[in-house]
């Protein structure tokens, strides 16, 4: 890496630091069901709502409670679009989104996924926008934050059997955490630029007019040149979403081009303080992770583990973008001088951002469960877009989603006690708690549910008529495309290689069922599990205790997560960018002189 790309990387790991440390000891508050004079304000709801807030529940309410409320979401964003013709704030006058899209967009926001196979500034009103999109980003990131809470106290607890009240912990989520920093965010995008308005668009002249060709009246004749004089810019409240879209690690844009957009991300200000709200919650929630435990240095090892990986990634992605394509450098073009070349690969990258805040921007977002970029991973170097394809497949745990993060990385540490376990013939313990079958068997389904779901979805997409129909680039590229479109849903991050015209039957249909078993296959396991522990006294350590919080075991950590990666999705990398990348090469290479 450059020593510009390197200094910002430095920079940005010190200020997450700066921020999440005091952010955790709210978080740890919240999990412990400390909210002090503010329990006065949530009397009403609970009086309104029948929700006794001193119940806690045992993990199978809790997880019904989540899928109900869920299963309500996704009603309510479907029906939002679907009857968009007749509802107020749709300035544009756009029609009903047709039911499979809107059902593929529903399910895709009510999962924390986002993916968007639509223009979100052609298809949507700002009442859809707002109250269907907006408000899913706030409910989808508080379920994730709340699943990783039950984790904790199942930890935590000692053999109570319950891990919390569902309806409480997503209140307070939204109210008091969610809110309150989606609020300050927007407040500073939208005077660092980023647009925030009921207006449907303006109509501004060029500075330039640009020339088009134009048929003439007469068939026989040539096209006529005419200059276009102005052009119309869609507007919307676009602030308040940009907030909670990178504070939840939604990842879903107002705008087609999402976060590249001049009106969602103006400039390095705007650029450097979305990239911070991406893990600032994730990073937080390890931390308090430690605090709630008892042991801090616990929620630091988790946070180191997460780290490294996460460094070596960003120097692996910036790496390969800074080197360029060789086939570039081999047909005489790049002679360091050229504007095309010049300091590595800048196709499908912003000018304003360059390729370092790029190739920083698609390892947090696909490390994270966020699915906006500023930058098209299509048109990365092979192995630039082999490394965000990887970090999206390991299960976003590399710090991850809000909450999805935390109990993602907690189920891998849990194996990794296990395995120790067997190492050295004694029965498993993690922060006092026995992992015996039933923990292990539900860590199983955690860890496996989504790489199932990837490769028999890439599998059935490659074999079929209606999956291949969408690639627009053959050959393995191709492949790499519909593999990226796959473990983006399943792992419900939302972001896309691009080059796949995915909004189809086919495609909304196989990637909604994606992601409904990708994000809920999930959690039902990892409360499962949150309930077992709660059940368990927690011992003290002995002799043979495996100690969880020092360097052995962030290394065993990073090589029970690496170890489950690289079994799981090497061959279908293989066979995807790392075969372009060996092609490529192997062209460059036969065409020199």
């Amino acid at each position: 890496m450059t020593d510009a790309a390197t200094l910002q990387l430095l920079l940005y790991l010190v200020a997450l630091a700066g921020l999440a440390w005091p952010l955790s000891r709210m978080l740890a508050a919240l999990i412990e069901g400390r909210v002090g004079r503010l329990a006065r304000i949530e009397t009403a709801l609970w009086r309104i709502a029948g929700v006794d807030p001193a119940e806690s529940m045992p993990w199978p309410r809790y997880a019904l409670a989540l899928l109900c409320f869920n299963g309500l979401g996704v009603v309510a964003v479907y029906l939002l679009q679907r009857l968009q013709p007749w509802l107020p704030l749709n300035p544009q006058g756009f029609g009903a989104v047709t039911p499979d899209s809107a059902l593929n967009t529903a399910i895709s926001f009510v999962t924390n996924t986002n993916w968007q196979g639509y223009a979100g500034e052609q298809s949507l009103g700002h009442l859809a926008q707002m109250l269907g999109l907006g408000v899913q980003n706030f409910l989808s990131a508080a379920t994730g934050i709340a699943v990783a809470f039950a984790l904790v106290r199942g930890l935590a607890q000692r053999a109570t059997g319950v891990i919390g009240n569902a309806w409480v912990d997503l209140v307070r989520i939204t109210l008091w955490l969610l809110l309150p920093l989606a609020f300050v965010f927007a407040v500073a995008l939208a005077g660092l630029g980023v647009v925030q308005t009921f207006a449907g668009s303006v109509t501004v002249p060029f500075v330039e007019p640009p020339i088009v060709m134009q048929p003439a009246p007469d068939a026989t004749a040539a096209p006529v040149a005419v200059p276009v004089t102005q052009q119309t810019l869609a507007l919307g409240p676009v602030a308040s979403q940009e907030a909670i879209k990178m504070l939840g690690t939604n990842g879903g844009g107002f705008f087609n081009a999402n976060s590249a957009h001049p009106f969602e991300n103006p400039g390095a200000a705007s650029n450097a303080l979305q990239m911070l709200s991406i893990f600032v919650i994730p990073a937080a929630l390890v931390l308090a992770f430690g605090r709630v435990v008892g042991d801090r240095r616990q929620g630091l090892a988790v946070l180191a583990a997460m780290t490294a990986i996460f460094v070596v990634a960003v120097v692996a992605t910036t790496a390969a973008e800074q080197a360029g394509n060789p086939q570039v450098a081999a047909a005489g073009v790049d002679d360091r001088a050229s504007a095309l070349q010049a300091g590595g690969n800048m196709e499908g990258k912003e000018t304003r951002f360059g390729i370092a805040a790029t190739s920083l921007f698609a390892a947090l977002t696909t490390a994270a469960s966020c699915g906006a970029v500023i930058g098209m991973h299509d048109a990365f170097t092979p192995l630039g877009g082999l490394v965000p394809m990887w970090l999206i497949q390991l299960g976003e745990v590399v710090f991850g989603g809000v909450g999805s993060g935390l109990y993602g990385m907690l189920v891998f540490a849990l194996l990794a006690v296990f395995l120790a376990g067997l190492m050295v013939g004694r029965t498993p313990e993690y922060l006092g708690k026995k992992i015996e079958t039933f923990e292990m068997q539900m860590v199983s389904v955690a860890i496996l549910v989504t790489p199932l779901l990837v490769l028999f979805a890439t599998a059935v997409a490659v074999s079929t008529e209606a999956g291949r129909a969408g690639i627009a680039n053959p050959g393995v590229h191709g492949f790499s495309e519909i593999l990226y479109a796959t473990s983006s849903a399943a792992n419900n991050n939302g972001s896309a290689f691009a080059g796949l015209s995915a909004n189809t039957p086919f495609w909304n249909a196989l990637l909604a069922v994606a992601m409904w078993l990708g994000r809920f296959g999930v959690i039902v396991p990892v409360l499962a599990i949150a309930g077992r522990l709660a059940t368990k006294p927690r011992l003290d350590p002995g002799p043979g205790t495996l100690p969880t919080h020092g360097p052995l075991f962030v290394l065993l950590l990073i090589a029970t997560v690496l170890l489950v990666g690289a079994l799981t999705f090497v061959p279908a990398l293989v066979l995807g960018p790392v075969a372009e990348h060996l092609t490529l090469s192997a062209l460059a290479a036969g065409a020199r002189p």
